[in-house]
């Protein structure tokens, strides 16, 4: 398979993936706080990604670990929270359409300040993207007005730490693989999740019911699946091809939340059904770079 088929068979993977993960989120919080669910989805996936990853931690050089930590924390200790504390107050595909904003800012901080080109082509497909995602959130907003959007906000600052993240892995860490980025991402999180969850009264509070252990249930498919397995192909992805094509697989995720939610009782229009339509024109446009 070449690598322009791999990238996209990535891209396309972790749509599904992501996509899907916000629903899981959401039926964890029934029998998790938000803090709880957060540290226990870092800590979850450090142990998966230590037994499968443990050996790639050799490859990581002295001058990576700065940088290592750089994505740690903006890539995945913040969001894991703010995303949790966000689908707890508004609608899982809300969020996940916020999430799209993650191209937008990574073209503006790759530019300003991590020196990347891009071409003009790529910046149109980004605005029909986000007019894509204004016409999702309006709506959203329509059907659902007692929803705190408030809340969306720690979405938005989580996608701001997406744009550094990948920007930062494409600048400062193209020479390791995505494993060893991945692993070593969640080693130096062990300490600091761990504590968020030993003050968060998890070990204190936490009962045995059917309520908890579906929780659990939902939240280790989504640490194994939805962040470890899935930031080893999104690293790998980032390494094939540039960060907006990568970042591009927050175009997809709304498309795959929307009807999981759908499913699940939250409400979709027809506009909502041709706003991901023009956010998959936007995805189009961004990467038809000859």
């Amino acid at each position: 398979m070449s690598s322009q088929q791999r990238k996209w068979l990535y891209l396309i993977i972790l749509s599904l993936v992501w996509g899907s993960s916000f629903i899981l989120i959401k039926k964890a919080l029934v029998g998790l706080t938000p803090i709880q669910l957060g540290a226990l989805r870092i800590l979850i996936t450090a142990v998966f990604l230590l037994l499968i990853g443990f050996k790639s931690l050799k490859k990581i050089q002295k001058k990576h670990w700065l940088y290592i930590l750089y994505t740690a924390l903006l890539g995945t200790f913040f969001p894991a929270f703010m995303f949790a504390f966000a689908i707890n107050g508004i609608d899982s595909s809300i969020s996940a359409i916020l999430s799209s904003l993650t191209p937008f800012n990574t073209f503006i901080l790759g530019a300003l300040i991590f020196g990347f080109t891009f071409k003009k082509k790529q910046f149109i497909g980004i605005l029909v993207g986000l007019i894509g995602t204004l016409i999702l959130i309006l709506k959203g907003a329509e059907l659902n007005p007692n929803q705190n959007y408030w809340y969306a906000l720690l979405v938005v600052f989580s996608s701001i730490g997406y744009a550094f993240n990948v920007n930062i892995i494409k600048k400062y860490l193209y020479d390791l693989d995505a494993l060893a980025i991945t692993t070593g991402n969640f080693l130096l999180l062990i300490i600091p999740a761990s504590l968020v969850l030993l003050y968060s009264g998890f070990f204190s509070t936490f009962e045995v019911n059917d309520q908890t252990t579906t929780a659990l249930g939902y939240i280790t498919v989504l640490s194994v699946v939805g962040t470890g397995i899935a930031k080893v192909l999104f690293n790998k992805m980032v390494h094939l091809s540039s960060p907006i094509f990568a970042s591009s697989v927050t175009y997809l995720i709304p498309i795959v939340a929307v009807m999981w939610g759908l499913i699940d009782g939250e409400r979709l229009s027809i506009i909502q059904l041709f706003a991901g339509g023009i956010i998959l024109l936007g995805v189009w446009l961004v990467n038809k770079v000859k």
